[in-house]
């Protein structure tokens, strides 16, 4: 039977990843998304491993225009834009999301993962040219696989210089697409965004930013990495998630000009062929947006736990990479040692996941702390002596 055989082949391939020590496990939550959360066989457990930044996902506000919506608009949508219409809720919040992030328009989808598969594709013609930087999220580099431009060039790490010699090589009637995360999801750095945009205007291009991690977490007021380098309104197409700081239910955007919205609404694929986001997580991302809007401290509060926690964690002797976003990666090197250390750490209660290769690098293995809103102080003392206990019981620091 072909079935048995497959799965005879798979097995053999779990296995594998068990004894080399990089099985992933998943941990089964009882209680909402939060600061503190019960998980099956563990009990009360501290999170460090959300994007929940600004502590939104159970925030009584944002429950409630979901349960609003529930209530008025029903539980799905029952079939695509174009043949079933689209509720009040997603026009309501693709115009609040466009002013947001600085665009004129806004067009609303499943996930940010079907936001860059709906735009990236959508905009490449047979004459044009992406240029991707190397540490792109796998949604980037999926829809660039799908695109197929006429040419494709992914420059080092936010190289400038390689950046400007592979737009100096393109032709001038060439369509030109630079592609960047604003906060890159494993390094936890930002783009260089206000010299993306310069390069773009001197060589005709335009700039396509996933703000994932950006978006309500990087800005004075949360609007993301082009309020954090002053070029809000700059950028040309912003996608995003509503999975993350904006009430972590799920979902995604695109943000950009008018006629860019209306051609994806028109022509791509995820839009055609895949239900619109059920209105009532629109509702709760809506009344998400606003309340960043109306209670700007909770950007605050957020920025501030991340500046807290990376310098306390650094005296401990840890060595997180740099950064100003709300994810602290701390190098270990071996993906086998960071999932033993994350597994550790969930021992003492503290909930930090550990990721190795082939999401990062070979030998970049690392623990991604994340930052929220919701931390209180004594949360984060509390993390911070488990992992000098445990970072000195697994040989990462001095026991002196």
């Amino acid at each position: 039977m072909a079935l048995n055989h497959l799965n005879e082949q798979l097995a053999i391939e779990v296995e594998e990843l068990r004894a080399a020590g990089t099985y992933k496990r998943f941990e089964v939550l009882s209680s909402p998304q939060a600061a503190v959360v019960e998980m099956h066989g563990r009990g009360k457990v501290l999170v460090l491993s959300s994007s929940n930044y600004l502590g939104l996902a159970n925030h009584p506000q944002v429950v409630e225009a979901s349960m609003a919506g529930l209530e008025r608009y029903g539980a799905g949508t029952a079939s695509v834009p174009f043949i079933c219409g689209v509720f009040e809720p997603h026009i309501a919040l693709a115009a609040e999301l466009a002013s947001f992030v600085g665009t004129e328009a806004a067009i609303t989808y499943s996930s940010c993962w079907s936001a860059n598969e709906a735009v990236i594709p959508t905009l490449t013609d047979d004459n044009t040219v992406i240029l991707s930087d190397e540490l792109n999220h796998a949604s980037i580099v999926d829809a660039i696989r799908l695109s197929r431009p006429a040419r494709k060039l992914v420059y080092r790490h936010s190289n400038m210089a390689v950046l400007e010699d592979a737009l100096r090589s393109c032709e001038e009637d060439q369509r030109k697409l630079v592609v960047t995360d604003g906060v890159f999801s494993m390094e936890g750095d930002l783009a260089r965004l206000a010299d993306i945009v310069e390069l773009a205007r001197t060589y005709d291009a335009i700039v396509i930013v996933d703000d994932s991690h950006g978006t309500g977490v990087m800005g004075a007021s949360g609007r993301g990495v082009a309020e954090h380098f002053g070029v809000l309104g700059e950028v040309d197409v912003v996608t995003g998630t509503l999975g993350k700081a904006l009430g972590g239910a799920g979902g995604g955007f695109v943000a950009s000009s008018a006629v860019v919205c209306d051609v994806l609404a028109q022509r791509s694929r995820p839009q055609l062929f895949s239900n619109a986001l059920p209105p009532a997580i629109a509702c709760g991302a809506l009344r998400a947006v606003q309340l960043i809007r109306e209670d700007p401290s909770l950007v605050t509060r957020l920025q501030d736990n991340a500046r807290y926690f990376r310098a306390a964690i650094t005296e401990l002797g840890f060595k997180p990479l740099d950064g100003e976003a709300a994810i602290i990666p701390i190098i270990v090197r071996e993906t086998a040692f960071a999932i033993r250390l994350s597994q550790r750490l969930l021992e003492e209660r503290i909930f930090v996941t550990g990721f190795g290769y082939p999401v990062v690098p070979r030998d970049t293995a690392r623990v991604r702390v994340q930052m929220s809103a919701a931390l209180e102080r004594d949360h984060l003392e509390r993390a911070l002596a488990v992992f000098t206990r445990v970072g000195q019981e697994m040989g990462l620091l001095n026991s002196s």
